[in-house]
């Protein structure tokens, strides 16, 4: 089970693009990942046409106080994953800005075998609030309950 891995084990269990990231993050000091945070949230690129058009086809995280929508896909064998967050909530934009970049074109087995705590693996829990955390910690949850869908209707 996911709680009886070590840290490292658990770094291993994501995919190489989320793994390079944690290992950044993790070389660095709190205020560091916090400044490397607001990076990535400026980075986050938008939503594709598809999905601003149509979004009703995300799935709201309401466990997050920050309205957080998501949507994957599976094409040619790798996962797509799309998260949208407002520019207004920098933290938690900058966290799934990671997740996105981290897992996306992932084989579907390698997006489910990350460890749900990637803000742990982060260190962002020495960076951020406990109640924010609780919000990012069941994005997870979400994509791979989206992902573990699809794969069962074979799209």
């Amino acid at each position: 089970m996911e709680f009886n891995l070590t840290l490292e084990e658990k770094i291993e269990r994501t995919p190489p693009p989320l793994r390079a990231i944690i290992e950044d993050f993790r070389s660095m000091e709190p205020r560091e990942r916090l400044e490397s945070l607001l990076d990535f949230a400026m980075g986050m690129p938008e939503l594709p046409g598809f999905l601003h058009d149509a979004r009703d086809r995300m799935e709201q995280v309401h466990e997050c106080q920050t309205p957080v929508f998501v949507f994957t896909e599976i094409v040619d064998a790798g996962v797509d994953v799309y998260i949208d967050v407002p520019k207004e909530s920098p933290t938690v934009r900058g966290y799934a800005a990671i997740v996105q970049e981290g897992l996306e074109r992932a084989a579907p087995d390698a997006v489910l075998s990350t460890p749900d705590d990637i803000h742990y693996l982060l260190g962002l829990h020495e960076a951020i609030s406990l109640q924010r955390l609780r919000g990012l910690h069941v994005l997870m949850a979400y994509l791979k309950r989206q992902l573990t869908q699809k794969m069962a209707k074979g799209e």
